[in-house]
Order: structure tokens, then sequence, then C-alpha cells
């Protein structure tokens, strides 16, 4: 059953009769109602009456609607207005352009521009590489997206995606001290995508593509990885797989099993997916298994993709034929990054002795998290309210500080294991337990790390 989130947060302004317990019945029937209230002012009084403020989190838009009709259906109680705390964050945007410097004089307008600022352009026209170090270049990536595959919500288009991009924008500062920019591109043209981007690099760098359906992204990222002098990273891809990689890492010492030695079953061939399984591959995992729409991927089966292709020929060693829930039984591993409810907890309850379960689909996991720990040893998901969240965050801000401080122009499959690596050593020995097999995304010292480990590489 869905819980109340702070991601419905609303704020009830209600008139009700001046009384104590008039107060109180409003407050308890917004509990009755299933939110969890959060907080109660005041906001006007007078000797026949108040106006409360009730603020509480909601389940969804709907649970809202209907918080709002019980009110409205008490004696003597009048719902005046209802704020959503999630869209007033929102309005404006949630970032904005600052100055690094004081411009105050002449003298200072002088030297950030005109014609002091010459000088500086002639400079970088001598030696273009001087822009790294004589420019917003050095610290600054672009947010790339078409619209057309954002979060769970599918082909929206760019205006639609906005919010995410500055969302994205906001987690590069807030945890790597990077500046990131919002890019929404009004085209699903492959090709104008990489023109663009082309376009648009001398500003940046490094790209950090997001939200671009599959199978075009692998294109557009392999394109613009082979003719841009500056880091080309799919978030969507490769941050998911980091952090599932530094997940697994620290879950299979929970369960004392291996990584070569464990059975993995994942759940999802699209971009995430395909980046999983490569990055498992690369830390050394012999036995997986993965399973599309249509079934599991053979060898025998060539799809003509050459993303699942590869699949197809690095995994499923034992030509498994059979169903996501029959490949299940004795599985050691799970990893979904498809769709929700698609295995039961009995499903689960068919794999092999202290399972590992990591249900990433969001917002609604492949498997139930509470079913799936009845018998699986270790779960986790891409939720925020349930233990072990599998989020994104803990990877690109580190990542990207690390490419940014040694201007490195490439990522390296290497960087993106390494990364998983230190994710997954923020966890201390005496810290790991089987809900908790993953930092939090509040802890300073995760993108710290991985920054570190990048640069290790980027150096070497």
């Amino acid at each position: 059953m869905a819980l109340p989130s702070p991601s419905y947060t609303i704020t009830l302004r209600v008139e009700v009769p001046a009384s104590q317990r008039a107060t109180s019945t409003v407050v308890g029937a917004v509990a009755d109602a299933g939110a969890a209230v959060t907080g109660v002012d005041i906001a006007h009084s007078t000797n026949e009456g108040l106006v409360v403020d009730v603020t509480c989190d909601a389940v969804d838009g709907d649970h809202s609607d209907r918080i709002v009709a019980t009110l409205d259906a008490l004696p003597g109680v009048r719902v005046l207005k209802v704020s959503d705390s999630t869209f007033l964050m929102h309005l404006g945007g949630k970032i904005e352009i600052s100055t690094k410097t004081p411009i105050r004089t002449r003298r200072d307008l002088s030297r950030a521009y005109t014609p002091g600022v010459a000088r500086v352009c002639e400079a970088i026209a001598r030696r273009p590489e001087d822009a790294r170090h004589l420019t917003i270049k050095r610290n600054t990536v672009a947010v790339v997206t078409d619209g057309t595959a954002v979060l769970g919500l599918g082909d929206i288009g760019p205006a639609a995606a906005l919010p995410v991009m500055e969302g994205k924008a906001a987690l590069f500062k807030e945890f790597g001290g990077v500046d990131a920019w919002p890019v929404c591109l009004d085209t699903t043209d492959t090709e104008e995508i990489i023109r663009t981007v082309k376009a648009l690099a001398p500003v940046y760098g490094g790209v950090n593509l997001e939200d671009i359906a599959a199978p075009r992204c692998f294109e557009i990222e392999a394109r613009l990885r082979a003719e841009l002098d500056i880091p080309v990273f799919h978030d969507d891809q490769h941050g998911t797989a980091i952090v599932v990689l530094a997940a697994l890492i620290n879950a299979l010492k929970v369960v004392d099993k291996k990584l070569p030695e464990v059975r993995v079953v994942v759940s999802g061939v699209g971009a995430a997916g395909n980046a999983i399984i490569r990055l498992l591959k690369a830390q050394g995992a012999q036995h997986v298994v993965a399973f599309g729409r249509s079934g599991a991927l053979r060898a025998g089966s060539p799809s003509g993709d050459p993303h699942r292709d590869w699949i197809a020929q690095n995994t499923n060693a034992e030509d498994f034929t059979g169903t996501l829930a029959e490949g299940l039984r004795g599985a050691d591993v799970f990893i979904g990054v498809s769709a929700g409810n698609i295995l039961t907890g009995a499903d689960v309850a068919t794999m092999a002795e202290d399972a590992v379960v990591l249900a990433l689909a969001n917002p609604t996991p492949e498997v139930d998290p509470t079913a799936a720990s009845e018998t699986a040893a270790v779960v986790a998901t891409g939720r925020s309210d349930y233990p072990n969240q599998i989020n994104n965050v803990l990877a690109f801000p580190g990542l990207f500080r690390g490419l940014l401080d040694t201007g490195a122009s490439e990522i390296t499959t290497e960087m993106l294991r390494v990364a998983a690596v230190a994710i997954a050593g923020v966890v201390g020995e005496d810290e790991l337990n089987s809900a908790f097999i993953i930092p939090g995304v509040f802890d300073h010292r995760v993108a710290e790390a991985v920054a570190g480990a990048v640069r290790s590489v980027s150096e070497r």
C-alpha cells in the first residue's frame, strides 16, 4: 500500500469555529483520511472563528482531493485554499546564475567586460585549451534531454522535462559543486541532437545525457563520445549501473557470497539494464541471465539490435528459455530495471537462500518490498520510503567532480567501476547490515570518495 510522501505535501487553509475542539476535529479528520499531519498553525483569529493552516503529507493528488472533500463535509468547516509545497518549490524555477566576483566600479567592469575581456579572448584564440582555465568551461556541465523518457512519465516533451533537468542541475551543484545547466532540445532526431550538442560543446566541460529513450540514446552517446573532446555520460545507463554495483558489492558482503559465483537475474534490457550487465561483467560477474519483454535473451536468437545482441552473446551461458519467474528459481540475485509488480513474494521465495533483491522500477518496484523481504536477505528499491535506496545522486556529482578536476576528455569503464567501489566503501564494515548496504544521499563523503577514485584513474 502506498504511504504518504513529502512529494505530496499540502497546506490546507481552513476556516473553523473559535474553539479548541473544532481545530482538533479538523486535524483528526485529516489524519483519519490517511494523511500524515506535520504541522498546525493559526493564521488568523477573531472572536467568531479561526483560520487554521494544516500541513500534511498525502499519497497522491487524488488523495489530496479526498482530504479536501472530507474537511468540506464537516459542519462549520470551510476549506479556503490548498497550497501544494512541491509546486511552490518550483515557482520561477529552482536554479539561477550568480556572479563569482563583484562588479561595482568602472574598474571592475573594464576587467569583467570590455575592454579588458578582449585580452582573455585573444589568449584563448591562440591556445583554445586555455578555455578550461579562463572560462566557466572548467566547471560546467550540460544536462541534455529530448524529453522522451522522463522518469516514469515517458515521452512528455522537452518543456515538461525541464523541471527534472533543473533538479538535476541543482543536485550537481549541491553535492558536487558542479555548475550544470538544462539543455532541453525540441527535437527527437538523432542527427540533430548530436549536431546541436556538438555546436554547444565549447561552453561545457562535460555532457550529461538524461531521459533520452532507447535505443537512440545508445547511438547519441557513442557518437558524442567519439566526436567530442569532453566526457559524455548517460546517467540513465551508467549512473544507475554504478549505484547498482555499489549496492550489490555490499549486499554480497552481508550474505557472504562472491560476485563471480552468484547467479544473477536481470529484468530489463534497455539503457539501464545494458549498462548494469556490462559493469557487472567488468567487476567479475560470471553467471547472468537477462530478461526482456519476450523472455530470456539467448545467443541463438539475434534481435538485430546490437546492444541486445551483445547481452545475448555475453550472458545466459546455460541457454535458459523459460519465463522470468522460472528463471528466478535458485537465483542468488535479482536486479529489476523494468516494470512494477511483475513478480510476487512467492516468486522471490523460490530464490536461493540469502537472496538479494534490487527492485528498481519507479515508482512501483517489480515486487512489493515488504513481500520480498519475507524471504530475501537483502532488499533494495529506488524509493526513498524504504531502506537501501538506489539513487543516482550517489554517482553523478562526484563522477563529474573528478572528471572536471582532471580535465578528462573521456569516461572509461574503469572509472565507472572504481566509482562503484568507492560508493560501497563509504559504508564501513561496522555499519554494514541488511538494511544499510548503500550510503544515504546526503552523506557528504560519497561525492568526495567518487571524485577521488575517478581522479586516480584519470591521472594514471
